[in-house]
């Protein structure tokens, strides 16, 4: 019993020293060369061929989906699929990418929101706006932001009601951002 757990140790240290963190480190340069291709909005060299011979965003992540790098290219396939007119493949990988900290969070539910009010769904986006809005926090830039996005939903559906509602809350709860103003 101690031997196998011994050796379930030993098997866990060797396969994170010469599995995972090469391919961390592999994964993070391949990212950087599709960075500097979204950077540039071009999005869909960014997604299949940054360079020739470069992985884009969808070969990280069908190689090293794993890693960190491999999660963080989730949210640039995702963003640049939104911003090449692919919404539910935004949606899609959106969805799978694991969002660490306020920020990333709020920012994964309104990209998705963004997809889904672009494909006319528009319960979806505005359920995801609000969940924006409560990943943010008293985060004003982000949560005015998807607040803001909100109430114009709520405008442009005829709910003028709840779209009022939404723009004093955007002067009382996040006045400081740009959209308050």
């Amino acid at each position: 019993m101690v031997f196998g757990l011994a050796a379930l140790v030993i098997a866990y240290f060797v396969y994170q020293t010469f599995v995972v963190k090469p391919a961390e480190r592999e994964a993070a340069a391949s990212l950087q060369t599709a960075q500097v291709e979204f950077e540039r909005d071009s999005f869909n060299r960014a997604l299949v061929n940054p360079n020739p011979g470069e992985l884009g965003f969808v070969d990280i992540i069908d190689q090293y989906g794993g890693t960190p790098s491999g999660n963080l290219a989730h949210y640039y396939a995702a963003v640049s699929y939104l911003n090449v007119g692919r919404y539910d493949a935004a949606i899609s990988y959106m969805e799978d990418f694991d969002a660490n900290g306020t920020m990333l969070e709020a920012m994964k539910f309104g990209i998705i929101g963004d997809a889904q009010s672009e494909t006319g769904d528009f319960d979806g986006a505005m359920a995801n706006y609000e969940k924006a809005i409560d990943a943010a926090g008293d985060n004003f830039v982000t949560g005015g932001y998807y607040l803001n996005k909100l109430a114009l939903l709520y405008r442009n559906q005829g709910n003028d009601s709840a779209a009022l509602e939404a723009f004093k809350r955007l002067k009382r709860d996040y006045g400081q951002s740009p959209e308050a103003g």
